[in-house]
């Protein structure tokens, strides 16, 4: 059955221009220079730099009265006032000037020369190969990752190499020509696990007593090593503490990654750009935004005397109608959206001084435990703006502090009372957590359960599952991984 009924409700509804600030705020501060530059390309009303000859009270007219072209295709009127007179966009709003030193190279250095898989096919010059050797080398060079092994087994590899390369071969002679691969630099190269590329690095070292032992212990006792059960290790091979000890510090030298070196060192290198520099000034936080995120911008006298120019003229054809209906599209896009970015600029000073006042103990100091607890909405609450707002502020945003350069949402943490009833943050706990395990005997490293009793007794009453939560994040092993001889 069909019937029609009235609703009212009330919604919210963001305007494109609402949404495209919102865009803009999020973006880091190199990111913003290319958002910049794209939309200069795209439109010419929109100017950087100083404007010669500006005269702001000359060139805009303060007249209140309305051109009109009516013709037979009943085109819609055009104020060109609203686009002449400076009587409800004051110059000011239409200009961003801050420019800083930090301006002065914007160029970016990026890190060049040969790939990885290029370097190592550059050695198979030096063998004498014959053609299908070679190319089944070639193809085992192009199957290992960056981190310089090859995932696949030898079966797939001869079965790629018939279906991809017509290359007829089997599994023998694959590993054959695997084993030549082996010989090329970085040494582990083309290894298929760790225990195959740390043995491979060992056979390159002289052979001394020493050597030896870490050959054998990698070869046939690889299971005891990674558990780190020395004990068994002692008992197997008659050794001492200090021959073991030998032993593990040579195979603890070598390279478990052999391709990350080099492939590290050819990629191209991301540089942080920093949106804001605090300094301690006479004991005061001083604040600066980056000048790079303030450009010079204004509307282009260009437009504007073309506007005038079609206001003067008395007979005004089709084509002229058209053009100022583009001009007035595209004013309206450059006005827009040089208050979009002074707007920008707003919000991310007024955010990240309230956060820097809010962690004003740990600036001064730089100590992670002077931290407070702290959620996007505290400081959401405290400038009185959306916590999606902050959000996008701090999850992009870099700040270069005299402790080194920091991604802003760092110094967002949660919080847990201590033993006293004080609000705590996490990463205050997380810093003790770290200072305790870095200082613990190796011999005998700390089991969750007993650093969760040391947080007891420092006051941070927390379980043990949650202490292995924040040792997880900070990137620690278990106690048993933790073990040293």
């Amino acid at each position: 059955m069909l019937k029609q009924q009235f609703n009212l409700k009330l919604s919210q509804k963001l305007s494109p221009q609402q949404i495209q600030l919102m865009k803009l705020i999020q973006l880091p501060t190199q990111a913003f220079e290319q958002r910049l530059k794209q939309e200069i390309e795209e439109n010419p009303a929109l100017d950087t730099g100083k404007e010669k000859d500006q005269n702001p009270d000359d060139e805009f007219s303060n007249e209140n009265q309305e051109e009109e072209y009516n013709d037979d295709t009943n085109d819609v009127d055009i104020n060109i006032d609203e686009y002449l007179s400076d009587d409800e966009v004051p110059a000011y709003r239409l200009q961003a000037n801050n420019y800083s030193a930090d301006d002065d190279d914007k160029s970016v250095p990026y890190a060049s020369g040969t790939s990885f898989n290029q370097h190592l096919k550059s050695q198979l010059n030096t063998y004498r190969l014959n053609e299908n050797d070679y190319l089944i080398a070639e193809f085992l060079i192009g199957s290992i990752d960056e981190s310089g092994y090859i995932r696949r087994s030898l079966d797939d590899i001869a079965d790629d190499l018939a279906f991809t390369q017509n290359i007829y071969t089997d599994k023998p002679q694959v590993e054959k020509v695997l084993k030549l691969v082996h010989q090329l630099d970085p040494a582990g190269v083309g290894a298929r696990n760790l225990q195959e590329c740390l043995h491979i690095q060992l056979q390159r070292k002289e052979l001394t007593p020493t050597m030896v032992l870490a050959q054998r212990i990698i070869e046939h006792s690889f299971e005891h090593f990674t558990k780190k059960h020395y004990k068994k290790l002692l008992s197997k091979y008659g050794v001492s503490e200090q021959q073991l000890k030998d032993a593990i510090e040579e195979i603890e030298h070598l390279n478990p990654k052999p391709g990350g070196s080099f492939a590290g060192n050819t990629r191209m290198v991301e540089h942080v750009v920093p949106d804001f520099t605090i300094r301690i000034v006479e004991g005061e936080l001083e604040l600066n935004l980056n000048g790079r995120n303030a450009p010079e911008l204004h509307v282009s006298g260009a437009y504007n005397d073309m506007l005038r120019g079609y206001k003067e003229t008395k007979k005004k054809t089709k084509s002229q109608k058209d053009a100022v209906q583009f001009i007035k599209q595209k004013l309206d896009a450059a006005k827009w959206f040089i208050e979009a970015v002074r707007q920008r600029q707003q919000t991310l000073m007024i955010t990240m001084s309230a956060i820097m006042h809010y962690q004003k103990e740990y600036f001064l100091s730089g100590d992670e435990r002077h931290l407070k607890p702290m959620i996007l909405k505290d400081i959401a609450d405290e400038i009185e703006m959306d916590v999606s707002t902050i959000s996008r502020v701090a999850n992009s945003k870099y700040v270069d502090t005299p402790y080194g350069t920091k991604l802003i949402k760092e110094f967002f943490s949660e919080s847990m009372t201590n033993d006293q009833g004080e609000e705590v943050s996490t990463r205050e706990i997380k810093k003790i957590l770290e200072i305790t395990i870095e200082a613990e005997d190796k011999k005998k490293p700390l089991t969750d359960e007993k650093l969760a009793a040391i947080l007891k007794e420092k006051g941070y009453p927390i379980a043990r599952r949650t202490v292995a939560k924040y040792r997880e994040q900070l990137d620690f092993p278990v106690a048993r991984l933790r073990k040293k001889i």
